[in-house]
C-alpha cells in the first residue's frame, strides 16, 4: 500500500464523524459533503509527518471549512436554510453509525437545525464544536482567531439562544398548526386572498430534486407568485408532524410521497419545503394530525 492509499484509508475512519460535524455546522447533506471532500484535499497536500492526533486536525479543518462557507452564504445575504426540513441524513442507515447515536441520545433532531440558522457563524461553530462534539475551547478560539475565553462566551450566548427558541417552539406549535391549516383550506378552496393572509410578502418555496421532476418549480419567491402556485391545489395534503415540527404531507394510500415543510414567523409562513426524494422522506419522522 503507497502512502496515498494509506492516508486515503485513514481517513475514511474518520469520514462519518467529519461529516456529522459538516452537517450539524452546514444543515444540508450535500455541503456536508463538500466540506469533508475539501477537508480531503487539503489534507492529501499537507505534511502531516507531525500530525499526532489525525481525528483533531481533520476536524479543526472541517471546522474552518465550514466558517468560511457560512461567512459567505452570510455575505451573499443568500436566505437562510431555516426550514423546518434541513436535509434529514448525517450518516449511514445500515449498521451503528456511533456519531449519528450520541446524536440522537442528546436529542439533537432537525428541528435543531432551523435554530441553528438563526446564529452568527461563530456561534454556529463554536456551539456545535463545543456542545455536540467536545471539541476544547482553545482549539476553536484559534479557528476563529479569538481568545478561548471569547469563544466560550460564544457558545454560551449560542446555547442560551437554542434553548430559548426550542422552548418557544414547543409554545408555538397550536399557532403553527392554526396556520398550516388556514393555508392548506385556502389552497383547496382557491382562496387567493386567504393565501395571501398567511404568506408573509418575501415567502420562498424550495423543491427538491424529485420534486421538480415531478413538475414543482425549482423555487417560488413572493406572496402573489406562491399564492398563484398553490391555489386550488393541495386537495389531498394533510397536516402532519415532522421530525416534530407542524406541517403537511401528501400520502396516497398511507405512503407518504410529498412532504411540505413550513417555516413560519409571527403567525406568517415564510418559507415553504417541498421534498420529494423516496430515501429522505423514508428517514423523517411522519405522523399526520387528527383533524
Amino acid at each position: 500500500m503507497d502512502e496515498h492509499d494509506w492516508l486515503a484509508e485513514r481517513f475514511e475512519t474518520h469520514r462519518p464523524h467529519l461529516r456529522a460535524v459538516a452537517y450539524r455546522m452546514l444543515g444540508t447533506a450535500s455541503e456536508a459533503d463538500d466540506a469533508v471532500q475539501e477537508a480531503w484535499l487539503r489534507l492529501s497536500r499537507a505534511e502531516t509527518g507531525g500530525v499526532d492526533n489525525l481525528g483533531g486536525w481533520l476536524t479543526t479543518v472541517v471546522g474552518r471549512v465550514c466558517l468560511d462557507m457560512l461567512r459567505t452564504r452570510q455575505s451573499r445575504r443568500e436566505e437562510p436554510l431555516d426550514a423546518h426540513l434541513p436535509d434529514p441524513d448525517i450518516g449511514p442507515r445500515d449498521g451503528i453509525d456511533p456519531e449519528r447515536e450520541a446524536l440522537l441520545a442528546e436529542g439533537v433532531g432537525q428541528a435543531l437545525l432551523v435554530v441553528l440558522d438563526t446564529l452568527t457563524p461563530a456561534e454556529r461553530l463554536a456551539f456545535v464544536l463545543h456542545d455536540m462534539f467536545a471539541v476544547p475551547f482553545d482549539r476553536i478560539a484559534v479557528m476563529l482567531g479569538r481568545s478561548p475565553a471569547a469563544a466560550k462566551m460564544l457558545a454560551s450566548r449560542a446555547r442560551r439562544r437554542v434553548q430559548g427558541a426550542a422552548l418557544e417552539q414547543g409554545v408555538d406549535r397550536r399557532r403553527q398548526r392554526a396556520v398550516v391549516e388556514a393555508f392548506l383550506a385556502a389552497s383547496r378552496g382557491g382562496d387567493f386572498d386567504a393565501l395571501l393572509a398567511v404568506l408573509d410578502p418575501d415567502v420562498v418555496v424550495r423543491a427538491d430534486r424529485s420534486a421538480v421532476q415531478a413538475g414543482a418549480s425549482a423555487e417560488v419567491r413572493g406572496a402573489a407568485e406562491v399564492a398563484s402556485t398553490f391555489a386550488g391545489r393541495a386537495r389531498l395534503a394533510q397536516p402532519a408532524l415532522i421530525d416534530g415540527a407542524v406541517g403537511a404531507v401528501w400520502a396516497p394510500g398511507g405512503q407518504p410521497r410529498v412532504v411540505f415543510g413550513f417555516t413560519i414567523t409571527h403567525g406568517r409562513i415564510v418559507a415553504i419545503d417541498i421534498l420529494a426524494d423516496p430515501e429522505r422522506l423514508d428517514q423523517l419522522d411522519l405522523a399526520v394530525l387528527d383533524d
